[in-house]
């Protein structure tokens, strides 16, 4: 069968409950009842590739221990990576105002560890990093100590782009300022601009599925798990939360989405309210 023969895959209703079901157990991601169309526009292309006549097939391969590979295929096409630099502004404006001071008072020149969960194509974290760079420049003498961003995404394909650290015009015109462009950026030969050397050095990428044990991560004073919790069930957002206060040192904060809220862990976690914004202290 040449490629231009090819059919576009068929996806019955139990096909698309069975494979609801494979990628809330691989990745936590739960899809709604209603979204048979997201998964044949994101899964279309890598069908027609590995030649899948259905969706059940897809599944059948999928359930193969032999085909990891294919499985992160699935995970990188199926996971949004929608994102911004400086995204929602205020929480930046929180970081650097309010608790970059805090932590670098209460940790008098120790390195000051931040994650940056379900990082996407890299734009939060080194979003983080140039604010590092411009709290150092507006106060000077702060920060006394190093600066470490640890960032983390479970789709190794975002994870690639975001290592290289090179965008296109359009990806840098969604929240980005021309003088951060100019001053944290170099324009590359095809085009593209790349973030320059200090900025990255600061960044360690790892692959994580947010499922999976953050133990070797280490502790941190600050964590930002924004715009991803929306996405799992109510008990694996608990699950998720709870073991994330494991890694925050204590009095370290935790950053959530705009749409998204830390509720039922008063235990755990102390909601400070910074007008506009809110951010939680781990007890």
């Amino acid at each position: 069968m040449n490629q231009n023969s090819y059919q576009a895959p068929d996806m019955s209703s139990q096909d698309f409950a069975a494979f609801k079901d494979y990628l809330e157990k691989a990745c936590g991601i739960l899809l709604g009842e209603n979204k048979q169309y997201l998964v044949k526009s994101r899964l279309s292309k890598l069908m027609a590739e590995h030649r899948f006549a259905s969706l059940g097939e897809l599944l059948k391969r999928l359930q193969s221990s032999a085909f990891s590979g294919l499985r992160q295929e699935v995970i990188n096409a199926m996971t949004t990576n929608e994102t911004l630099w400086f995204r929602d502004i205020h929480p930046y404006t929180i970081i650097q105002e309010r608790i970059l001071p805090e932590l670098d008072e209460k940790g008098r020149g120790q390195t000051l560890k931040i994650w940056s969960a379900a990082c996407s194509t890299g734009q939060e974290p080194y979003s983080l990093s140039m604010l590092v760079d411009e709290t150092k420049q507006k106060r000077l003498g702060s920060l006394r100590g190093d600066v470490r961003i640890t960032a983390t995404d479970i789709s190794t394909a975002v994870l690639e782009q975001a290592k290289a650290g090179k965008y296109e015009s359009l990806a840098l015109g969604r929240g980005l300022s021309p003088e951060r462009l100019k001053r944290f950026f170099s324009q590359c030969s095809d085009g593209s601009w790349e973030v320059k050397r200090e900025i990255k050095q600061r960044v360690d990428f790892k692959t994580l599925n947010l499922k999976d044990s953050y133990s070797m991560l280490g502790r941190f004073d600050l964590v930002l798990c924004r715009n991803v919790l929306i996405y799992f069930s109510p008990e694996l957002k608990q699950d998720i939360l709870r073991r994330i206060h494991k890694t925050l040192q204590p009095g370290g904060y935790l950053m959530v989405g705009a749409s998204e809220a830390v509720t039922g862990l008063n235990d755990i976690y102390e909601m400070v309210q910074c007008s506009p914004g809110i951010i939680y202290r781990a007890k």
